[in-house]
């Protein structure tokens, strides 16, 4: 194998300690500062209406395994069976609170605990259900290769996207067909450019989105 090749190989290897590193650093982190939010939002979840406090949900992760994704509940209990996809800020399955967690987002902050876990990353591909995954090409399985993320590009990008498929006259088909192939090509171009600058600068641009 060439120098240049194995210095390549060598370098992504430091690479890819040095983040899950920061991931699990800044998750205990962010889970002891936060742990007083959380408990209050968890608290209001369950005062708010029955079922638990947290949704666990299987997403497909690193390698094609999957893994148990952790947010708090914001939609009444076996909702699921009614579909995946939450269509529209005024879905009737969506409980009070949590309309306002899907808003801000709060309802992911317990997926720190899955990146704590080291089943995913702050930044990275979103991890989508196996029933998604599995339409995947060849050429798209790629976004497989790393963990899946809290953030990255497509969720900028698709920050409303339960409104936007709430237009459609079939949501399902038009995230199969549409949503989900763009996504993939956002995750396709994060991965050709990886690096820890361009993690932070995901991380801050997601922070600014949220709170404007």
């Amino acid at each position: 194998m060439p120098l240049w090749q194995l210095l390549r190989q060598r370098s992504k290897k430091w690479a890819n300690v040095v983040k899950s590193i920061f991931d699990r650093v800044s998750a205990f982190a962010g889970l002891v500062a936060l742990l007083p939010v959380l408990v209050a939002l968890g608290m209001a979840v369950a005062l708010d209406s029955r079922g638990g406090v947290f949704f666990v949900q299987q997403r497909t992760g690193r390698g094609g395994g999957t893994f148990g994704m952790y947010k708090f509940r914001t939609m009444r209990p076996f909702s699921e069976k009614e579909g995946k996809l939450t269509v529209g800020s005024k879905d009737p399955r969506v409980t009070r609170v949590g309309y306002i967690l899907r808003k801000y987002k709060l309802d992911e902050l317990p997926q720190l605990i899955n990146v704590l876990k080291g089943e995913m990353s702050l930044v990275g591909p979103r991890p989508e259900v196996p029933e998604y995954t599995a339409m995947y090409t060849p050429e798209q399985r790629k976004v497989l290769e790393v963990r899946p993320g809290i953030t990255d590009y497509a969720s900028l990008r698709y920050f409303h996207e339960s409104e936007l498929l709430a237009q459609s006259p079939d949501p399902q088909q038009t995230y199969i067909r549409e949503v989900m192939p763009a996504k993939l090509a956002l995750n396709a171009e994060y991965l050709e450019r990886r690096s820890f600058g361009e993690d932070l600068k995901i991380l801050w641009l997601t922070i600014v989105r949220i709170l404007a």
